[in-house]
């Protein structure tokens, strides 16, 4: 329970990394591994569900980080695109608190997440009331990202390698945004790693 509000949280980490040819998600940035950082920052939060989403990779990830009370959900059709770990992650967050009313959706390669960031995300979203808050970055929206109740069916009814952002284009519904201009600095080449281990 996080300000009286039943909130889950989601953490992405299903995807092969073609680009970089090994698990983005294991890339160490300043002594922890991208996804273990992003475990970290939400870990201490009292989420009244946590649920990572493994697909590609899953058993080498899972021997190298330590889940901290995340519930791992094996997501075998990662092949066909994020909307498929968005929707295997909010079922099995319902599963788990059927009265869920809010559900943070992070991934596994933003090495600047931190639960300051986080914190912030969540209290902008629920004070402002609204559908969704998403963090704003490079002129854009996206993830990390909060959902109310009201626009997790739209969630469900995601297709492919649709992220939640589209969610904005079709529906023209009500959203907030919050500035996180580090959000935009992602893990998807080799030229990427290198940047990032300059950072340290």
């Amino acid at each position: 329970m996080i300000e009286n509000a039943k909130i889950g949280v989601v953490i992405l980490a299903a995807g092969s990394s073609n680009r970089l040819g090994y698990a983005k998600q294991l890339v160490e940035f300043k002594g922890k591994s991208l996804l273990q950082r992003t475990i970290d920052a939400s870990a201490s939060l009292e989420f009244d569900s946590k649920i990572l989403i493994l697909g590609a990779r899953k058993e080498k990830i899972e021997n190298e980080i330590d889940i901290q009370g995340f519930e791992i959900v094996n997501n075998e059709n990662w092949e066909e695109g994020m909307s498929t770990s968005i929707i295997a992650g909010l079922k099995k967050s319902l599963e788990i608190e059927k009265d869920l009313q809010h559900l943070l959706i992070l991934l596994s390669d933003q090495p600047f997440v931190s639960q300051e960031k986080i914190e912030q995300l969540i209290s902008a979203h629920l004070k402002g009331n609204s559908l969704t808050t998403f963090s704003e970055y490079a002129g854009d929206v996206g993830v990390p990202a909060i959902f109310s109740s009201e626009v997790f069916q739209d969630l469900k009814e995601l297709k492919g390698d649709q992220g939640a952002k589209k969610l904005i284009y079709e529906n023209k519904f009500d959203y907030r945004t919050v500035k996180f201009e580090e959000g935009n600095f992602d893990v998807d080449t080799a030229d990427d790693v290198e940047r990032l281990k300059k950072l340290e």
